[in-house]
C-alpha cells in the first residue's frame, strides 16, 4: 500500500489524465484507421451505439443523425474519464497499478471494454469474429491511453 494514499487527488488527476488520454488515443485511432483495411461494414461506432442505447432509454429515440458522431465522441471521453478516475484513485493505493508505466492497465481496459463488454452490449463483435488487424488496432490504442493517462497523472499528482 502507498504511504499516505491521496484518493481525492488522485481521483481529480486520473480524470484529467484520462481525458487527455482519450485525447491522444482519439488523434492515434483517427490515423491509424487510414492505415486498416476497409471492411465494407457501415455499423456505427460502439460509441455510438452506446449513445443510442442511453438515448433510447431516456428518450426513447435513437440520438438524432446531426448529433450521432458527438454523442459518439462524448460517450468515447466519458468512459476514458471514468476509467482514469479509477487509475488515479487505484495507482494512490496500490502503486503497482502504475507497472508498465500505465500500459498495463490499458492492456486491461482493452481486455475489458473491446473482449468483453463491447461484445456482451451487443455493440461490436465478439473477439474471435474480429479480423486480427481490428484486434491490434484496439491493443495499440489502449496501450497508447495507459501510457499516456500515467504520464499525465504522474504529472498532476506527482510521482510517488
Amino acid at each position: 500500500m502507498a504511504r499516505n494514499p491521496r484518493p481525492f487527488l488522485g481521483l481529480f488527476a486520473g480524470i484529467a489524465a484520462g481525458l487527455v488520454a482519450s485525447a491522444a488515443m482519439a488523434v492515434f485511432q483517427d490515423q491509424a484507421a487510414k492505415l486498416l483495411p476497409e471492411e465494407g461494414d457501415d455499423e456505427d461506432p460502439a460509441t455510438v451505439q452506446a449513445a443510442d442505447a442511453v438515448s433510447e432509454a431516456v428518450t426513447g429515440d435513437p440520438v438524432p443523425e446531426p448529433y450521432r458522431e458527438q454523442a459518439g465522441k462524448a460517450v468515447h471521453y466519458i468512459v476514458g474519464g471514468v476509467l482514469g478516475g479509477i487509475y488515479g484513485v487505484l495507482a494512490e493505493y496500490r502503486p503497482e497499478a502504475r507497472s508498465g508505466f500505465g500500459t498495463t492497465y490499458g492492456i486491461a481496459t482493452a481486455a475489458l471494454l473491446d473482449e468483453a463488454v463491447i461484445p456482451a452490449a451487443d455493440l461490436g463483435p465478439a473477439p474471435d469474429e474480429a479480423p486480427l488487424a481490428t484486434q491490434a488496432y484496439g491493443v495499440a490504442s489502449h496501450l497508447l491511453y495507459g501510457w499516456v493517462l500515467e504520464g499525465v497523472r504522474a504529472l498532476l499528482a506527482g510521482k510517488r
